[in-house]
């Protein structure tokens, strides 16, 4: 049976004059959990005992005891990540793995859906405006309603480069460098420094409510890690949203001496205000932030502002269509745009993008100490950095393979 979203969208395509071209025309969008843990966008759901969940790291609960010593305990990985397949009347599927669980499950299903079926997949921003503005009733400019439409997204991106046969770099303006320098984001600096990458950030451990002796030990940490890696390595840390105005301040005064290259999200996103307060309180001190901001309209004024220096928007959150909108924006001020993890769609920008110097590589081993694929076991075939460096394949489409031993839950 055709569906009412199909005619009317098959219709719309006629009204314009098209001649429908069934290898474009999308018939199917599945949507499914992903359960096998350490697979998928969702990068924090894996075992006890994982780093990135399970050691003390300043964040927006560790003020209270009770979710002090795992980000677990409140909660970080809760909602799961997706699988995405979108399929066309001439047989090619697109893919991409993202964020949202069963609530962007739900909104795929029962309200996306009518826009994507019958749709022509190379409508790319009429697709990502209509479920934008028609979610405008109940989401916001970040959050899972938009992780949802960057995950239908990257999956169209992923389609049309198996369509047209070429990977998404091609598409939105070619390379402009052959290989991708990383950083790595994880608590061995030291091991990443000798594994060829050209900077390490590292997690935060203590908050505003850890008081002076937190502040003390933060002081003390940083500085040692400083030690380790020497004074010209680009060294970085990560405040996950956990910080305030006075603390941010305290902190970057206790640690001017190690040189940081970025204090990376010390202020909740939604405070632009308070990120003009610390980088005039701090001139010297470069800031980032971006990857819980999922939408142009949420960088547009501290990029207007200058209150940051580099742009961090997690593409598995804001996807392809998003993020060019973003980079454009920054590029118009000369503003750095390193996208926040993001695996394959990430390098795909980055190694596209002229105001990208190099991406992000976090190590989700489970101490950190060898180097693993940021997707995890989902796909096959995902690029990994070597001495260093990415080098992306001429593969279509985002140039991964989907892995049949991770089990999903179709919904």
């Amino acid at each position: 049976m055709v569906s009412l979203s199909t005619l009317d969208n098959n219709l719309l395509n006629q009204n314009r004059g098209i001649k429908m071209d069934k290898k474009f025309i999308i018939s199917e969008i599945k949507v499914s959990i992903v359960k096998t843990q350490s697979a998928g966008a969702d990068y924090t759901d894996h075992a006890k005992g994982h780093w990135i969940n399970d050691t003390i790291i300043a964040n927006p609960m560790s003020k209270y005891p009770e979710y002090y010593e795992s980000r677990s305990s409140w909660g970080m990985d809760a909602i799961k990540g997706i699988f995405i397949e979108i399929s066309t009347e001439g047989g090619h599927t697109g893919f991409a793995t993202a964020y949202g669980g069963y609530i962007s499950s739900w909104i795929i299903k029962n309200h996306f859906n009518r826009f994507l079926i019958g749709a022509d997949a190379r409508d790319l921003n009429l697709l990502y405006d209509q479920m934008y503005r028609a979610s405008m009733p109940y989401a916001g400019q970040s959050g899972v309603v938009v992780n949802t439409i960057a995950g239908i997204d990257l999956a169209l991106w992923d389609l049309l480069g198996k369509i047209r046969n070429e990977p998404v770099y091609k598409m939105i303006g070619g390379k402009v460098r052959d290989k991708l320098q990383t950083y790595v984001t994880g608590p061995q600096a030291k091991i990443a420094q000798d594994l060829g990458h050209v900077g390490s950030k590292i997690p935060l451990p203590y908050g505003p409510g850890d008081g002076i002796k937190g502040l003390k030990e933060n002081q003390e940490y940083i500085m040692e890690t400083r030690k380790q890696v020497g004074p010209d390595y680009r060294l970085m840390i990560d405040c996950y949203m956990a910080l305030d105005v006075p603390y941010t301040i305290d902190l970057t005064n206790a640690v001017k001496e190690a040189n940081l290259y970025w204090i990376e999200e010390p202020l909740p996103p939604h405070d632009l205000e308070s990120h003009k307060h610390i980088k005039q309180a701090c001139p010297w001190q470069k800031f980032a932030t971006g990857e819980h901001t999922n939408s142009r309209y949420g960088f547009r004024k501290i990029i207007e502002d200058r209150s940051v220096d580099i742009l961090q928007p997690d593409i598995t959150l804001c996807g392809m269509t998003e993020i060019l909108r973003i980079a454009a924006m920054a590029s118009a001020y000369d503003i750095t745009v390193i996208p926040h993890c993001s695996g394959v769609y990430a390098y795909n920008f980055g190694i596209s993008s002229t105001i990208t110097p190099f991406n992000e590589f976090i190590n989700l081993h489970p101490t950190a100490e060898k180097i693993v694929p940021i997707f995890g076991s989902i796909f096959t075939n995902e690029p990994v950095p070597i001495n260093g460096e990415v080098t992306l394949t001429d593969l279509p489409g985002f140039g991964v393979e989907f892995n049949d031993a991770v089990e999903l839950e179709e919904i």
